[in-house]
């Protein structure tokens, strides 16, 4: 098991990131990772940043406080609670480059079946 690299008490750091995303921070959620060359942009993105940057991993990680329904398939929410990385019983992503707690109706442009 990881833990979150800021090393903040889970409900301390999802209570940031609702603060942080509420709050207006502009994240890359419209560019959606579903294709292995952008999964792997958007990886080594997340890897330059400093282990306690958690607003770089909310802006490139193209996080909402919402699920993500998108055109191409509206049938398809996307939400952390349905991501393979979830682990809900925590409510932790468990992708070694997010590395953060989520509340489960969050999504980021990183969400796999």
């Amino acid at each position: 098991m990881t833990e979150a690299a800021d090393k903040s008490p889970p409900e301390q750091q999802r209570e940031r990131i609702r603060r942080l995303l509420a709050g207006g921070l502009e994240t890359d959620w419209k560019q959606r990772a579903y294709e292995d060359a952008d999964v792997q942009r958007v990886v080594a993105e997340l890897k330059k940043l400093a282990p306690d940057d958690l607003e770089g991993r909310l802006r490139i990680g193209g996080f909402t406080l919402t699920p993500y329904v998108g055109e191409e398939d509206p049938e398809i929410e996307q939400a952390c609670s349905t991501c393979m990385y979830y682990e809900l019983h925590k409510k932790y992503c468990a992708l070694p480059e997010l590395d953060l707690y989520a509340e489960p109706e969050w999504s980021c442009i990183l969400w796999r079946i």
